[in-house]
């Protein structure tokens, strides 16, 4: 049974999440934890990203008593302190998480609820889609600054010189997998799958089970599907990718899309809207190509939209100046507010997709999605999109497990989904908490 009330999430927490808020002193600044800022090195890309939050966090210590203090540390880092600064009472203000963290704290019951410090405009501006993996009825627990879908990148001189032209590319499974096998020969990868277990490799592997009908919960009846056809034909699709040699074991050039596509090592890479703006800025003279995941034939393509978003601890310091400083970041309908987020997902910051209405008119009126990528995927690829769901530890799991075994390990589809099915619903029997979206 499954229950939406945040009474209920709140009761189930976890004891890691369990420990008691801090000293509020009115002189103590707010941290901030997140991967952007300050930049720990001179790259060009990190630099501009860093700069937008500087700016953020400046504009707010300037007309505010309260300061915001920003404090770097890897994703890595995040997954591995957070849980344990949690635990201890000592858990940052205001952090960076994707949906598959979300659960986590809001079952933990130290969210803070954003909704009230927002204007209804501001709330309505968000894409739903965008909102819905953060939100627990009207009650709005993090704010995303981003949408970042997926997509199957290509590189059209190693395709030209193996006498493809882009008029032949994949139409569906059966083609992408038997290119990607005939392309793959010497040093040069067909096609680039993530193989790395984590909540990064089910975030790729999401899409390829949509465009089947199928799913790992159903969102109506919140009861695991995953024994089922659909998840099977998912997993086999990547066993088979492996099986017939058309994606390695290990990514080429240590998985950098930059580094295989201008050395001639992958011919498809399946990533996200953020390479774009990586190809453009470290390998500029780099011809490269971006389309629609190809779906089984005769079905639609639909891919993923993953995006980090902004949480305030409920337990924190002071949670009401942190809720306003993240809403005057991300949630207001003031123009500077609009115009900063249209410059974070421009192609000079962090060129993803913008979670709002009103930013996406800002960058269509500076013709930032003018480029042949960022056209193709504002307009062919994001509206394919499904939020990116916003599973447990225990659920991702079981999902994780089921595709490693499919792909690396050479075990069948069906049996491998019947194992997560039963995992999945012995989880579920018990599970009290938000939604799975």
């Amino acid at each position: 049974m499954i229950s939406g009330s945040a009474a209920v999430a709140a009761a189930a927490s976890v004891t890691l999440l369990s420990a008691c808020g801090r000293d509020d002193a009115d002189d103590k600044p707010l941290t901030f934890w997140n991967f952007y800022s300050p930049a720990p090195q001179q790259d060009p890309n990190l630099v501009a990203q860093s700069q937008w939050f500087e700016e953020v966090i400046e504009k707010w210590n300037d007309e505010n008593a309260r300061k915001v203090t920003p404090v770097f540390m890897t994703g890595d880092q995040m997954n591995q302190r957070m849980p344990v600064a949690f635990a201890s009472g000592d858990g940052p203000d205001i952090f960076l998480i994707s949906p598959g963290d979300y659960l986590r704290y809001a079952n933990g019951g130290v969210l803070t609820d954003l909704a009230p410090y927002m204007e209804p405009e501001a709330i309505d501006d968000f894409l739903p889609q965008a909102l819905a993996t953060r939100r627990d009825g009207e009650a709005i627990y993090g704010l995303p600054m981003e949408q970042e879908p997926l997509a199957l990148f290509y590189d059209p001189d190693l395709l030209e010189s193996a006498g493809v032209s882009e008029g032949d590319l994949p139409g569906d499974w059966d083609q992408l997998l038997e290119l990607g096998a005939e392309l793959s020969t010497g040093t040069t990868t067909g096609l680039v799958l993530d193989v790395d277990p984590g909540y990064y490799q089910n975030f790729t592997f999401y899409p390829w089970l949509w465009q089947t009908g199928g799913d790992v919960v159903d969102p109506k009846t919140q009861r695991p599907v995953f024994d089922s056809d659909g998840p099977r034909a998912a997993l086999d699709l990547f066993g088979r990718a492996i099986a017939n040699g058309a994606t390695p074991r290990t990514r080429p050039a240590n998985g950098d899309i930059v580094s295989a596509f201008t050395s001639g090592f992958a011919a498809f890479w399946q990533t996200g809207v953020w390479d774009v703006m990586n190809l453009r800025q470290n390998a500029p003279d780099k011809r490269f190509g971006v389309m629609p995941l190809p779906a089984p034939s005769g079905a639609e393509t639909v891919t993923c939209l993953g995006g980090w978003a902004w949480c305030v601890n409920a337990r924190g310091t002071d949670p009401e100046a942190a809720a306003r400083f993240t809403v005057s970041a991300l949630g207001s309908m003031d123009e500077d507010s609009i115009a900063h987020m249209a410059a974070w997902n421009s192609p000079d910051v962090k060129g993803n997709m913008p979670a709002r209405s009103s930013v996406d008119a800002v960058l269509e009126a500076r013709d930032a999605y003018a480029g042949e990528h960022y056209t193709t995927f504002r307009d062919v690829i994001l509206p394919t999109g499904r939020a990116e769901p916003r599973f447990p530890p225990v659920v991702y799991k079981a999902v994780s497990d089921a595709l490693q075994a499919v792909q690396l390990a050479g075990a069948k589809p069906e049996e491998q989904a019947a194992t997560a099915q039963k995992s999945l619903e012995s989880y579920l029997e018990t599970y009290r908490g938000g939604t799975l979206l």
